[in-house]
């Protein structure tokens, strides 16, 4: 099921080469200019990897206001993006890219061939908020928090915060059956890395593997990291 609303245009990068292609899947108000999305486009382009990187509407350089946006909207640009591609795709997601990467492998597994989850953040909306927040969220229909990662406050609204509780998938079994893959730190200050634990458990998939990072923070977009997190993607290549 898709959002009735259409979708603002956007903006994306398509290398083109040999498959399974990768798309990557940033996290809450990011786009694809981060280190980890430039830094995959510069292996594929090495290797000759079909790889895609985008932008969520409201997001980067799409049309779109971020303040309209939901997370239902935001795996509908995931879908569409993916309708680009000729066959199934390695989905890898950042974050909030986490828990759309497991929303279409659930709702759309002949479009995925295998996921690589970056700290994934399935249900944040329901663990990553305090019972006042949630409650200002409602009241007043946004949430400001400082960001340490810029110095403009990050944005929540009541829309994305409604969808994503609309949206949670992890208090029961998770019917994924393909190959995964989790990258987390275990310095990580936003998703601790016992929901990553948790998400191995509850994935029908055998296929899963949990690597814990333990110097590793949030982003995990040092040289190692990004190094690790290529390795990863190969190794899934070789069995897609």
């Amino acid at each position: 099921m898709t959002d009735t609303a259409i979708r603002p245009a956007l903006a994306y990068h398509l290398t083109v080469g040999k498959g399974p292609p990768v798309v990557f899947l940033p996290g809450y108000a990011s786009d694809m200019s981060g280190s980890k999305a430039v830094a995959l486009e510069e292996w594929a382009k090495a290797v000759g990897r079909t790889y895609l990187r985008f932008d969520y509407g409201g997001c980067g350089a799409s049309e779109g206001e971020f303040a309209d946006q939901t997370l239902t909207g935001w795996r509908d640009d995931v879908l569409a993006m993916l309708d680009m591609l000729a066959e199934p795709a390695i989905l890898v997601g950042s974050s909030m890219g986490g828990w759309l990467m497991l929303m279409i492998a659930r709702d759309h597994p002949e479009l995925v061939a295998a996921l690589v989850g970056i700290a994934p953040a399935p249900d944040f909306t329901d663990w990553g908020f305090s019972m006042d927040e949630k409650m200002k969220l409602l009241q007043d229909g946004q949430l400001e928090r400082p960001s340490p990662y810029s110095d403009q406050p990050t944005v929540y609204t009541s829309r994305f915060w409604q969808s994503g509780e609309a949206s949670r998938l992890t208090a029961s079994m998770l019917a994924v059956d393909c190959p995964v893959r989790i990258l987390h730190g275990q310095g990580d200050r936003d998703v601790p890395h016992e929901r990553s634990l948790h998400l191995a458990r509850i994935l029908r998939s055998a296929d899963v593997q949990v690597t814990l990072i333990k110097d590793g923070d949030h982003r995990l977009s040092r040289d190692q990291d990004i190094a690790l997190l290529i390795r990863t993607i190969e190794g899934l290549s070789t069995r897609s």
